[in-house]
């Protein structure tokens, strides 16, 4: 069995708001809202590639923090792993695969159509952050 790929997931926190990203592609999951993240390059570190994927996709410089526990599948042979992230610098803007960000509040995070893969993660980011899942 060959190691899946793995997808990081940021739960970028600002102010006690959590970033959501509607996708533009590709075409099935455009429209729908997900955590911002990409994949990890061979041999590169996955808090490495979060801070990477957000400066890629946000034009952002952020750090990753805790991991948010648990891993779900993107697709066959694909993993999401989600860490907790805090923005150091920049506004973010959709700059790869997304037409546009949304800042929310504790109680606007069920206000968008998440990706069902991120569903989970997104409530157990919203635990960590706000101690009571949204």
């Amino acid at each position: 069995m060959t190691e899946p790929i793995v997808v990081v997931g940021a739960a970028l926190l600002n102010d006690g708001r959590l970033l959501a990203a509607r996708r533009s592609a590709p075409p099935e999951l455009a429209g729908r809202w997900e955590l911002p993240g990409g994949k990890v390059e061979p041999g590169e570190p996955p808090e490495q590639a979060l801070v990477r994927e957000l400066r890629e996709e946000l034009g952002v410089e952020a750090k990753s923090a805790e991991r948010v526990p648990g891993e779900w599948e993107v697709r066959p042979g694909y993993v999401l792993r989600v860490w907790i992230a805090h923005l150091l610098s920049g506004e973010p803007r959709p700059l790869e695969d997304h037409d546009e960000l949304r800042w929310l509040t504790v109680d606007e995070v069920w206000d968008v159509d998440w990706l069902d893969q991120d569903v989970p993660a997104v409530m157990e980011a919203a635990r960590m952050a706000w101690g009571n899942g949204g």
